[in-house]
């Protein structure tokens, strides 16, 4: 999953905000590269970020998703406004990308009343204050418990289980600590039985393992791609596809299982 980022205050440093045309041949690249979803997004998630009006986000959005559309490759919409989701599907966006796992009143009857796919992604509190001391009693359990509730909310809206996935929401309300335990157990939340979407690129988590500024963190991204591959994650959201590719590509053909 390469993603497109329009969002000016993104941490990653690769937004195109303003200018549609370079958005779109950023996703030409990551597409060139690879990646088999594109994932675009508006508005930024980090800590302490402050929230897009909606009208902008549209704004920014929609030109985007228009052209992708086009491609004949899924495009997924990073967003958690149920209007934003209506009007992106409406314009040819096929997945759902939520931080807050369909909880906005009204988005899981935007997602019930499409046929387009969905990732629940957990997160302790709001984007602003998430990163200010989040304390869990076991992260993996309660974040397992978390999506697991989450399901069963999809399912009593009739959302079918194969539209589904799971992120478990690495630097979303977790301490370093807490992010580094659910990775290493990442294959305790695939008991669910949903395909699970990793997105660690480039984030803090990385910053605190190796020291290294975002900048610098292109390295450390593909080995946790690779690693989270091996523990059995199906779609990788990631920065540089080209370089995570390439990685999986030598897994596959030297490690000791198959990775597709």
């Amino acid at each position: 999953m390469g993603i497109v980022n329009l969002t000016p205050d993104s941490f990653s440093g690769d937004a195109q905000p303003k200018d549609t045309r370079a958005a779109i041949t950023h996703a030409e690249l990551q597409l060139a590269s690879g990646a088999h979803i594109l994932d675009v997004g508006a508005e930024s998630s980090r800590p302490g970020a402050i929230p897009t009006p909606e009208d902008e986000e549209l704004r920014r959005l929609l030109p985007v998703i228009r052209e992708l559309a086009g491609w004949g490759v899924p495009i997924s919409v990073d967003t958690y406004k149920p209007t934003v989701m209506r009007a992106a599907l409406d314009v040819g966006a096929s997945i759902i990308n939520d931080i807050g796992a369909l909880r906005a009143p009204g988005a899981l009857d935007v997602v019930a009343n499409s046929d387009c796919g969905a990732c629940l992604m957990h997160m302790q509190r709001d984007p602003q204050p998430m990163q200010v001391a989040p304390t869990y009693g076991n992260v993996v359990s309660e974040v397992s418990d978390f999506l697991e509730s989450r399901i069963r909310e999809c399912e009593r809206m009739g959302i079918e289980s194969n539209r589904l996935m799971l992120d478990p929401g690495y630097g979303f309300g977790k301490s370093l600590e807490h992010n580094i335990t659910l990775f290493r157990q990442m294959q305790a939340l695939s008991t669910l039985g949903y395909p699970l979407l990793i997105g660690v690129s480039r984030k803090s988590m990385l910053g605190g393992i190796t020291g290294r500024a975002i900048g610098g963190r292109m390295t450390a991204s593909v080995v946790a791609a690779v690693l989270a591959a091996q523990k059995g994650a199906k779609i990788l959201r990631v920065h540089d596809v080209a370089e995570t590719r390439d990685a999986l590509s030598v897994l596959a053909a030297l490690g000791d299982n198959n990775c597709d």
